[in-house]
């Protein structure tokens, strides 16, 4: 596993590491941080100051404390122009790895589509362009690799957060040359391990996790019971931070991009990058005590 320095050390009396932990990407060996920011529904906002002051500052305080990676995507309402927009008011734009979506049908559409990212994110190119669920894909994938050369975007993959369409995913992964694959990975939801992380693995591909709470489903389950006095072997002082450090100790996961409009929680999702991680053994333990709740 690979630190990198630089970002801000968030322990509280724990002896955790002073930075975030780092995964390269296997195309480049660029490296990102294993807590990225999600903006479904989260940045979905208006324009008025009370609705985005929030998002303000979990965008200040997720660069604060080491982050980079921000995943968006037109599927998800204003969150791209709310991203762009903070991002110029806070002058982050050359501290975050800008990812996105193509979420259409048609060469044409998917050419306006990603202007319009551009365009809303304030970018002059984005680090990440994935084509969202799959959606005419081949298509896609001919106008990304034509913008990759030319240097609009930096990397291009492939999403999907429905178990459901694995073995589609699979199929473009193995077929396809990208550079990243995203997908639905948590200690609720494991389907993930049985293939696909490994072939992504094997592919050589960086793997975004979006759901790595299922989708909320892991805090509803947990919501009466406590931590257990184990987690802080892993320096947890959280179940979210258990749930991450769950997902981020897999060797084929990049980074979690799990979504917040809170600081609080942002906060918290930042610490589950920092400290020990689980291995094999304590992974099981942690898949054990949930399945057992």
């Amino acid at each position: 596993m690979m630190i990198a320095a630089g970002a801000m050390g968030i322990g509280r009396g724990t002896a955790m590491a002073e930075t975030m932990m780092q995964r390269p990407i296997p195309r480049t060996g660029e490296s990102l941080p294993v807590i990225g920011l999600g903006t479904w529904q989260t940045f979905d906002v208006g324009p008025t100051a009370a609705e985005r002051e929030p998002l303000r500052q979990v965008l200040s305080d997720f660069i604060k404390l080491g982050g980079s990676v921000i995943d968006s995507s037109p599927m998800y309402g204003r969150s791209e122009g709310v991203v762009g927009d903070l991002s110029a008011e806070l002058n982050l734009h050359k501290k975050l790895f800008l990812a996105t979506k193509v979420w259409t049908s048609g060469r044409e559409e998917g050419i306006r589509q990603m202007e319009q990212s551009l365009a809303k994110l304030r970018a002059s190119h984005i680090d990440l362009m994935q084509v969202h669920n799959l959606v005419d894909y081949r298509t896609h994938l001919v106008t990304l690799r034509q913008w990759k050369e030319q240097g609009r975007i930096r990397y291009i993959g492939v999403t999907h957060s429905n178990e459901s369409a694995y073995d589609d995913l699979a199929k473009v992964i193995q077929s396809e040359e990208l550079d990243f694959v995203q997908l639905n990975y948590s200690v609720a939801e494991r389907a993930a391990e049985r293939r696909l992380l490994p072939l992504g693995a094997e592919r050589g591909l960086a793997v975004l996790i979006n759901r790595p709470f299922a989708a909320g489903g892991l805090f509803r389950r947990v919501s009466i019971h406590p931590l257990p006095a184990w987690a802080a072997e892993l320096d947890c002082t959280s179940w979210g931070q258990l749930f991450l450090k769950f997902v981020t100790s897999h060797p084929a996961v990049t980074c979690a991009i799990p979504a917040t409009s809170k600081v609080q929680h942002l906060r918290d999702n930042m610490r589950g990058g920092f400290g020990r991680l689980p291995d094999a053994k304590m992974r099981e333990r942690i898949a054990r005590s949930i399945a057992n709740i």
